[in-house]
């Protein structure tokens, strides 16, 4: 935990202080921004609080008084629940405005980890609560330098196994030798283990209608073999097997054959032009000096699929935080599932992945990740596919 870059964030936003608290795990965001091993025994009610100036302060049940022991700041033990309400009571003192793992309707939900209750007995302390979503970002999904560095380099390794898997199914295809989505698969994740990527999950592979679903899952059972005509779509997802590393994730399409019919090139099309409108938005606000928000930069992309006359066949939102987990806690693009409200500031980064899926029929895709530089640049950090490619 960095407790100066903690207050100074605190200030800087007009804070009087950040209250962590947990019960059993719950604030898994708790543990990583203050440093706590989770695999540790925890099965009663602690809080931390951090004022903007001076000492944290802490508070834990007497069955587990040293379990914020490794953090600074004073240390008040309680034993029963009566005691536990006055005692926090008496740690965040006067009226303040603090923040707290909450979202207002609760647009971001993935930080909203303080249940009710404990929202309501410290409102009825006389304490306005403001989202601590910003400062989750700040302190927990930003990334260093060495974590794009890592990225980048994924990058590199994850777009060339991209480009070997889509010259295998044209391969299949000339020979004829039944190759399937899921032989694909098989090889993405054997070219992972080989070039040190490790992923949480397995890539979708799929052709024609399979991917219309947008998390279609290929097994042996339901596979088959890439055929002429085929419409093909790869998402696929790896970090470096390193500790820091950070995903990359993306997602190209194609065509087995010369020809691609007319709506299968407007629709992908069509998540081009979302895509590429995203990105300039962002590059954009950057350049001009002016905050830029998750969902603002939703509305950038989905405009132009709605303008093609597909918004309603775009059923995701448009982009999600990356880190070392594929989906981190960070700034989503997305003004669809939440409203997230959150700003794209140096060191994080992110999806931007327009699709459009018409249910049994085919979907189009077009996955690439932005990095913020800690210069302020915002950048594409792989390749972005321009054309549909032909198999």
């Amino acid at each position: 935990m960095d407790l100066e870059h903690i207050q100074q964030a605190l200030r800087e936003r007009k804070l009087d202080g950040w209250l962590l608290a947990d019960f059993r795990g719950r604030d898994h965001l708790a543990y990583r921004i203050l440093g706590i091993d989770p695999t540790k025994i925890s099965t009663r009610r602690w809080f931390y609080f951090i004022p903007a100036k001076g000492s944290p302060k802490k508070l834990v049940h007497t069955v587990e008084k040293g379990k914020l022991d490794s953090l600074a700041g004073s240390k008040q033990v309680y034993l029963a629940w009566e005691q536990l309400h006055s005692s926090l009571k008496r740690m965040l003192g006067n009226k303040k405005k603090i923040a707290m793992q909450y979202s207002p309707k609760n647009n971001i939900p993935y930080v909203s980890l303080v249940d009710a209750g404990i929202f309501e007995l410290v409102k009825g302390f006389g304490h306005k609560i403001v989202s601590s979503a910003d400062l989750v970002q700040l302190f927990e999904s930003t990334i260093s330098e060495k974590g794009y560095r890592l990225h980048k380099e994924a990058g590199v390794i994850v777009d060339r196994i991209r480009a070997e898997a889509f010259q295998k199914i044209r391969d299949a295809v000339a020979s004829g030798n039944g190759t399937t989505e899921y032989d694909i698969q098989q090889f993405i994740l054997g070219r992972f283990e080989e070039e040190g990527l490790e992923t949480h999950d397995a890539p979708i592979v799929g052709t024609n209608e399979h991917p219309a679903d947008p998390h279609f899952e290929i097994t042996p059972q339901n596979a088959r073999p890439f055929k002429t005509g085929d419409t093909v779509l790869i998402d696929l997802w790896a970090r470096k097997s390193e500790p820091g590393g950070i995903y990359y994730d993306i997602t190209w399409v194609g065509f087995v054959g010369n020809t691609p019919s007319p709506k299968y090139r407007e629709i992908f099309e069509a998540a081009r032009s979302g895509r590429d409108a995203a990105v300039a938005f962002v590059k954009r606000r950057f350049e001009e000096g002016k905050a830029c928000y998750g969902w603002e930069v939703d509305d950038a992309c989905r405009s132009m699929v709605k303008k093609a006359g597909y918004g309603k066949y775009f059923l995701h939102r448009t982009g999600h935080s990356i880190g070392e987990e594929v989906h981190g806690n960070g700034v989503n693009i997305d003004n669809l599932e939440t409203k997230d409200e959150r700003q794209l500031m140096p060191g994080c980064c992110f999806s931007v992945e327009p699709g459009i899926y018409l249910e049994g029929e085919m979907a189009a895709r077009t996955e690439i990740n932005m990095f913020v530089r800690h210069d302020g640049v915002p950048e594409v950090t792989g390749e972005m596919q321009k054309e549909l490619l032909l198999l």
